[in-house]
């Protein structure tokens, strides 16, 4: 099936951040202990959600944005990327920060190839939340039914489940039928 628009996760789709998640994860946690929050057996990302309630959010996020900015600089890019640009409308929805989306789109000169950008901070919500998802497909003037979001997890998979568009996965989709 051809869609109207393709929406794409950044990290792992187009391009791999290289960013060591795991001290990323130590750093958040030593952020979160001296604020006197402990972090107990939490994930990355479940230190953000306790960064939320604890009142940490802004700290914790700067934490993660150094990471992802770097990575993004040092980023690799992948097979995906070489398929752009498009013929239908392009955006991105990432877990990422919106800032570290667009210091990668631009480090392998795909800023042209891409529309509106979404990444965790740009909205109030993270995936699996559909949110961002749909704010994309909203500014590329895109139906949801019409639209494709192409990722590399099961947190993407889930977000365009609760969005209501279509999914493919990063491994298996096939660019050459948007190709302009």
């Amino acid at each position: 099936m051809t869609y109207d628009a393709v929406v794409y996760d950044l990290d792992g789709t187009l391009v791999r951040l290289a960013v060591d998640w795991g001290a990323v994860a130590s750093d958040v946690a030593n952020v979160l202990r001296a604020r006197d929050v402990d972090p107990g057996t939490a994930g990355l990302w479940g230190m953000l959600e306790l960064s939320d309630e604890t009142g940490h959010r802004d700290a914790v996020e700067a934490t993660i944005t150094d990471y992802e900015r770097d990575g993004a600089r040092n980023s690799d890019r992948l097979t995906l990327a070489d398929g752009l640009p498009h013929d239908v409308p392009v955006g991105v929805c990432s877990l990422n920060a919106e800032e570290a989306c667009r210091l990668a789109l631009d480090t392998h000169d795909l800023t042209s190839s891409i529309g509106p950008v979404v990444g965790r901070d740009s909205v109030g919500s993270s995936k699996p939340d559909p949110e961002g998802l749909l704010r994309v497909v909203d500014d590329l003037d895109a139906d949801r039914e019409s639209t494709v979001f192409v990722g590399d997890s099961e947190r993407d998979a889930e977000t365009a489940r609760r969005a209501g568009t279509a999914f493919e996965w990063a491994s298996e989709f096939d660019q050459r039928r948007y190709r302009a």
